[in-house]
This record gives structure tokens, C-alpha cells and sequence, in this order.
């Protein structure tokens, strides 16, 4: 479980600060999306991966420890593999939320509920359950690897892989991005220009003339 201190820092940057930071940032495919009411996911992975069938979810949900979030490597069937059900039983186990790589349905009850839940697709139809499918192995959703134990952020922007090692720095990091932005926006709030506070001039400059270059903040 990631530390208090670790929480409160994820809280002061986001998704877009910290792929500014390392753009080698794992990013899962834009169309999973958000469901439900809350989109804020900071936990570690529980994964799951099954095809065409859901009890490897339900069995998730049911064993995965409180705060850890279950990442379900469907296939990218557009089929439901979790549903009203699934988001209360997970959040009765204290669960950090549900990314499926598939359908997700009850919609009514999930766009209102205090559990992330983020899915490629809404639909009614069911898997089945006769398949056990496999738990806390390497999968692939949303187009990247995640392993067990893998750090999931999430926001309102999407959803990210961190190793947990490297998460506390890439945080750093992503604090000096949004403190450099909060500057830039006092600027141009101000009635400045972007090149007020962009080296655009110069960086375009460097660009003609086939000099390596990088954009940054002069601020």
C-alpha cells in the first residue's frame, strides 16, 4: 500500500504532471474510461486475466487485499465482466477500484458510486462463470504490461502504471511540473504571453538550425 506522504503527494499533481515528468510513463489505452462518480485510483495492482468469463473477477474481489486495485486483462471483450454486485462487494473489502479491459455494466448504479470503476465498454450481456481464469500473474490491459504489485494511478485524464520504486521521485518530479505550470498561468493570467514564459524563441531557433533543443518553463 502506498505510504500517507505518498497519497498526499498524488494528491498535489496528477496524471498529466506526472507523464510530463517521465515520458516513458506507461499510459493505458484512452478508451478505458472512467464509470463512476470518483476517478481518483492510487494502489497497488491486483491482476486478473480471463476470457469470456468472470468468476476470476469475482474471485478478485474476494481475495485481493484492502486498497489494492484490480486490474482485469478481459481481452477487450465487449462483454461485461463486473457489475453493480462486483463494486459494492468491493467496496464492503476496501478496495482502491476496478480497471477492466472489457465491458462493464450496471451503469445506473456504477456512474454514482464511491468506487473508481473504469472500463472500455458499457454493456448489459454477461460472461460466464464456469472458467477460473488466472490471478497475480503479468497481464496486458489497455494495451501495457502490468505486473502484480504495479502502482495504478488514475484521474479524470486516464489511467497510469508506475513501478513502485520509482514512484516517489516521479512524484517530486511531477510537483515541479505543476508548480513551473501554476507560475506560467499567473502570467499569462496577468496578460502575458506563452513566450513570456516558454522559451519558444529560442528553442525554435535551435530547431532550425538542427541543434538538439527542449522546451521549458522560464519561469
Amino acid at each position: 500500500m502506498p505510504t500517507d506522504q505518498l497519497v498526499t503527494k498524488f494528491r498535489a499533481v496528477d496524471t498529466t504532471a506526472i507523464c510530463d515528468a517521465d515520458k516513458s510513463t506507461r499510459v493505458l489505452d484512452s478508451a478505458i474510461r472512467p464509470r463512476s462518480a470518483e476517478p481518483r485510483i492510487f494502489g497497488p495492482a491486483f491482476t486478473v486475466r480471463c476470457r469470456g468469463d468472470f468468476l476470476a473477477v469475482l474471485r478478485a474481489v474476494e481475495t485481493a487485499a484492502p486498497g489494492d486495485v484490480l486490474v482485469v486483462d478481459g481481452g477487450g471483450a465487449d462483454i461485461a465482466f463486473a457489475g453493480e454486485l462486483f463494486a459494492r462487494g468491493a467496496l464492503v473489502r476496501g478496495l482502491g477500484g476496478i480497471i477492466v479491459d472489457g465491458g462493464y455494466r450496471d451503469i445506473a448504479y456504477v456512474r454514482d458510486c464511491a468506487l473508481p470503476v473504469y472500463s472500455r465498454f458499457v454493456t448489459p450481456m454477461a460472461g460466464s462463470t464456469s472458467q477460473l481464469g488466472q490471478l497475480q500473474i503479468p497481464v496486458r490491459c489497455g494495451g501495457v504490461e502490468v505486473a502484480p504489485g504495479d502502482l495504478i494511478l488514475a484521474d479524470a485524464e486516464g489511467v497510469i502504471v508506475v513501478d513502485p520504486e520509482r514512484i516517489e521521485a516521479l512524484l517530486d518530479t511531477a510537483a515541479a511540473v505543476k508548480g513551473a505550470e501554476a507560475e506560467l498561468v499567473a502570467l499569462l493570467d496577468a496578460g502575458s504571453t506563452l513566450s513570456d514564459g516558454l522559451n519558444v524563441a529560442e528553442h525554435t531557433a535551435a530547431l532550425e538550425r538542427g541543434e538538439p533543443s527542449a522546451l521549458r518553463f522560464l519561469v
